[in-house]
């Protein structure tokens, strides 16, 4: 390796070492700043002003082999009330589930909930296309009843996901505004008692909340696959299929809505709450698929780059987002070469410049490992000013963890490459942990 390819490799490896700590810090601005309820200065004034609150609201619950949780999630989403006392209407789609999901769901008697039985070959071609079903009954409905669909709310709850109690009436207060087509709820996690739940937590209760908050204040909001909530004429105008087969049809839905001007906030007044994935192999498996599709969505760049409705520093945003597996992937490479350059330098008796002794290879490596605990350590503190309903020795314990399950991703966005490369689209869905059973809604 020549002088300047050693130097190249230095600059790009300690520029890589600043940019992490210094981003966690600007999200630790967004996370302190902003309270997850969107900018105050802008977005309350307009909401507060609003007469689009909507008056009737549909829980849609995909479920596919779901029997140890959907009762308590059904049961949990029949008891949302929103503004005046208004009740949401749950609807199941049962997507051709073969375990006892159909027996759970035919012993809960309620008059707001409605079953809707999918069979093969039109079951299980993924969950954008049960969500699409309920989607079409739920349009078929509100045409039949006269329903405008401004004032209706169509909301995804997972098929573990329980929402909080206010969820409805947070969502109402924030569509008051009729320029918002769609909102976010906080994604929190709920079995946080084990190491990797506290760290999933940590990542959806401090991160992913500091993400939502920045996107919230560029006006680039992603709607999550769980806890996502969008009015009906939102969804219409997206045609008769408003999710996708993609992996993620989550965020291509809303980026889908970014490029026909659609506002979509975001609020942590409001959460859902799921289980953690407390299986290393299925952790990864599941943010395999995550990763594979991001980079399935990338096929937006061109049509974010040419349209007149994202602004500039909302586009820089959205690429970082759609770009970030990719990216993650190249910088393990430049830091695995550069630790093995250095190494091999040391091993041969030709050092290179950044790293001409051992001592310096192992000071650099001390380096590292700060440098990638301290993140962890920021949100864990984040996490507690926030949240304040986990204690500080728990979330500390998360934030030593969050190295290695960085360490995950990197392995699972890897995964996702070689999958895609290979055409590779079947995926077997995460498993549920039986819980104890909820009280049935009245």
């Amino acid at each position: 390796m020549t002088a300047s390819e050693s130097w190249f490799f230095a600059i790009a490896g300690y520029a890589v070492l600043l940019a992490w700590p210094i981003s966690t810090l600007l999200l630790v601005w967004f996370a302190v700043r902003y309270v997850g309820t969107h900018r105050a200065s802008v977005v309350n004034k307009a909401v507060a002003g609003g007469d689009a609150r909507p008056q009737h609201f549909w829980i849609i619950v995909p479920a596919l082999n779901e029997e140890a949780v959907v009762a308590n999630t059904v049961n949990a989403a029949l008891r949302l009330r929103g503004p005046a006392g208004t009740l949401a209407r749950v609807i199941v789609v049962d997507d051709g589930s073969d375990d006892r999901t159909p027996e759970v769901l035919a012993a809960i008697d309620h008059p707001r909930l409605h079953v809707m039985r999918r069979e093969l070959p039109e079951a299980r071609q993924g969950k954008g296309e049960a969500l699409n079903a309920a989607y079409r009954y739920i349009a078929e409905r509100s045409a039949e009843a006269g329903s405008s669909p401004e004032r209706v709310v169509l909301g995804i709850i997972d098929g573990d996901g329980q929402g909080s109690e206010n969820i409805l009436t947070e969502v109402s207060r924030l569509m008051r505004n009729s320029k918002v087509g769609a909102v976010q709820v906080q994604v929190r996690i709920r079995n946080r008692n084990k190491l990797l739940g506290a760290v999933q937590d940590l990542e959806f209760g401090a991160i992913v909340d500091a993400c939502q908050n920045m996107r919230d204040a560029l006006d680039t909001v992603g709607l999550g696959g769980n806890g996502q909530f969008s009015r009906l004429s939102t969804l219409l105008a997206l045609g008769t299929a408003p999710w996708s087969s993609c992996l993620v049809e989550d965020l291509e839905l809303g980026l889908r809505m970014h490029l026909g001007g659609v506002a979509i906030r975001y609020t942590s007044r409001a959460s859902v709450t799921q289980q953690a994935v407390v299986d290393i192999r299925r952790l990864t498996r599941q943010r395999t698929r995550w990763a594979q599709g991001n980079m399935q969505c990338a096929r937006y760049l061109g049509r974010l780059f040419s349209s007149p409705r994202i602004a500039r520093t909302a586009l820089v945003e959205m690429l970082h987002y759609l770009l970030s597996p990719w990216a993650n992937a190249m910088v393990t490479v430049l830091v695995v070469a550069m630790a093995a350059a250095g190494a091999t330098g040391l091993l041969v008796g030709h050092p290179v410049p950044f790293l001409p002794t051992w001592a310096a290879l192992a000071e650099s490596s001390v380096v590292w490992i700060v440098v990638t605990t301290f993140p962890g350590l920021l949100w864990a503190l984040v996490h507690k000013h926030k949240r304040g309903d986990e204690g500080m020795p728990r979330m500390l314990i998360a934030a030593l963890a969050y190295p290695a399950f960085l360490i995950l991703g990197l392995t699972a966005t890897f995964r996702a490459l070689g999958r895609q490369a290979s055409g590779r689209q079947a995926w077997a869905k995460t498993e549920r942990l039986v819980e104890e059973p909820l009280a049935i809604a009245a």
